[in-house]
């Protein structure tokens, strides 16, 4: 028995003298808990709005109170023309936009029907879908107010209109979203396996000593899986355009350019997890913990940022998956140039130049 004791003991220290084990071992539960517990929701909340107004009567401001006090709208704005719904609509401000007619409150009177028209971003049809229908039960309760408190028997028709995506087509969503995930999945965790695995079986140090330069090394290391990541760039691209029919609709270069920007910044962070590591079963864990989970969850992908609690729209801000995703729905689906997404392109550039200059710092610190 006391041999026994002795064993499990051993044991235990074994896995306690490994701090970042035990970090991910323990840590774990409590980020996918939280993250699957708040990060994952059907509802759409605090979704930006646009209001056309041009009656500006006691109707369609009530409407207007109705929609701004709800947990599910923010009213980033009015506009006072139709031209500017299509801008609003590229520039990402907003993802509906209600337009009341004119005489709006005039017409529900003398005649008892009135028009709205909802306009909606549909490269995200889960969302548009669950916008629209929000609006409508709105809409529905300012006609029951109107019976209870006036006895108005007045009609009011939602109008509904979708952008981009009129076919509400799931593919229009997912394509930038899998394109983004498996980008990450080739350039960071492989390249990070790869190159602990040199470490772990101790042929790192023999090419180390080979009159290649350090730096050299590791970037003749990343090269197949830039080039690998290149043709499942072409692949993806090429299937969804002529098999999911998802539309090009904007510059094909700056798709492409803007693609090549997140291979980079994937290699960046698979070259720092290779830093903090010396086992390929850990390189794993953190490369599951640290960027599957998070670009599934928190970059936009499947679930709107917007619902998220702060500090979770917080964090999706560090992952560069939710900006690529963001540049390419523009880029594709929109249709829009590349100076309205130059904010994602900055963004994007900036973590690749922080986390290369941290990683080769680090791995330079280990290797010698």
């Amino acid at each position: 028995m006391k041999q026994f004791i002795a064993f499990v003991k051993k044991e235990f220290i074994h896995i306690f003298r490994d701090v970042r084990t035990m970090i991910i071992l323990l840590g774990m539960p409590i980020i996918q808990i939280v993250l699957f517990g708040f990060a994952i929701t059907t509802e759409v909340k605090n979704s930006r709005i646009a209001i056309l107004d041009p009656s500006m009567d006691i109707s369609t401001r009530r409407i207007t109170e109705m929609l701004d006090i709800s947990e599910y709208f923010d009213i980033s704005g009015t506009i006072h023309n139709a031209d500017q719904i299509d801008s609003v609509f590229r520039s990402g401000k907003t993802g509906l936009v209600i337009v009341f007619g004119h005489d709006f409150n005039k017409e529900l009177i003398r005649t008892g029907k009135s028009q709205i028209q909802i306009i909606a971003d549909a490269t995200d049809p889960n969302t548009a879908t669950t916008l629209i229908n929000y609006a409508s039960a709105i809409i529905q309760g300012y006609q029951r107010e109107l019976m209870a408190q006036w006895k108005v028997q007045g009609m009011i028709t939602p109008e509904i209109k979708l952008l981009y995506n009129p076919q509400m087509k799931g593919a229009y969503n997912f394509v930038p979203g899998v394109l983004g995930m498996i980008l990450m999945l080739i350039c960071a965790m492989m390249t990070s396996i790869a190159i602990v695995r040199e470490k772990e079986m101790g042929t790192m140090e023999v090419l180390l000593v080979s009159p290649m330069k350090p730096l050299l090394i590791i970037i003749a290391k990343a090269i197949p899986y830039f080039a690998i990541s290149a043709v499942n760039l072409t692949t993806i691209l090429l299937l969804s355009i002529y098999v999911l029919q998802v539309p090009a609709s904007g510059s094909l270069f700056w798709i492409i350019m803007v693609s090549l920007l997140f291979i980079f910044v994937s290699l960046a962070l698979g070259l720092l997890v290779s830093t903090l590591t010396n086992r390929q079963m850990v390189a794993m864990l953190i490369s599951g913990m640290v960027f599957m989970l998070p670009v599934m969850l928190l970059s936009g992908m499947i679930y709107p940022v917007e619902n998220m609690p702060a500090i979770l729209r917080w964090i999706s801000t560090i992952i560069p998956a939710r900006w690529f995703i963001l540049a390419i729905k523009d880029l594709m689906i929109k249709g829009v140039g590349i100076t309205s997404v130059l904010k994602e392109i900055a963004i994007l550039g900036t973590m690749a130049l922080v986390i290369l200059m941290v990683s080769l710092k680090n791995f330079k610190t280990r290797l010698e």
